[in-house]
């Protein structure tokens, strides 16, 4: 991960509050991608931020799709770090790394009853291809080498190897009808502190 192009800085003013954003684009990486950090304007001042990796869904962040809580959990991160200060790294790698086309033939196969982690097995993928490297590189980048994690995903956790996690703070999202199943198999097979 030394080879990152990285945007300036610019100001985001959302309906949680205003926020800094900078970008990173991955240059020498198949299948590379542009990912952003979305931080308080206060970062610099906080000894331990509160720090949400959020993986990018489309289909949840900017569709409103109740299917599952990736939406509502962004909004929740963006709300509390409005709040307490901290940053998002908006991690670009749709429906866990197998891309857009593949999220929308896995949730296909959704529709005949496979579970989410039966669809990604029935396209050739296994349950989760995300990789977390340039999330590592993004937070020393901005000197980040504690923090609170704001996850469910202990994979997340287990991904910042060398940042210290002082406290995992959980995100808590009511379920529907359209979820329940999705959110029971990050639980039950994919092991989400839910």
């Amino acid at each position: 991960m030394n080879n990152i192009e990285i945007s300036q800085i610019a100001t985001l003013p959302t309906k949680y509050g205003t926020f800094n954003i900078q970008a990173f684009k991955e240059l020498e990486v198949k299948n590379a991608k542009e990912h952003l950090a979305m931080f308080s304007e206060n970062l610099d001042e906080i000894d331990t931020p509160i720090v949400r990796i959020h993986s990018e869904c489309l289909t949840g962040d900017a569709m409103g799709s109740v299917k599952c809580d990736c939406g509502e959990q962004l909004a929740f991160a963006q709300a509390l770090i409005a709040k307490e200060g901290g940053m998002i790294i908006y991690h670009r790698q749709e429906g866990r790394n197998i891309g857009l086309l593949n999220k929308v033939n896995a949730y296909a196969l959704q529709d005949k009853g496979f579970d989410t982690v039966e669809a990604n097995h029935q396209l050739g993928f296994k349950a989760d291809e995300r990789t977390y490297e340039v999330v590592e590189f993004i937070l020393k980048y901005f000197g980040i080498d504690k923090l609170k994690l704001l996850t469910n995903n202990p994979r997340k956790i287990e991904s910042l190897g060398k940042i210290k996690i002082v406290e995992r703070l959980p995100i808590k999202i009511q379920s529907n009808p359209h979820n329940e199943g999705y959110l029971k198999v990050k639980k039950d097979q994919m092991g989400h502190l839910l």
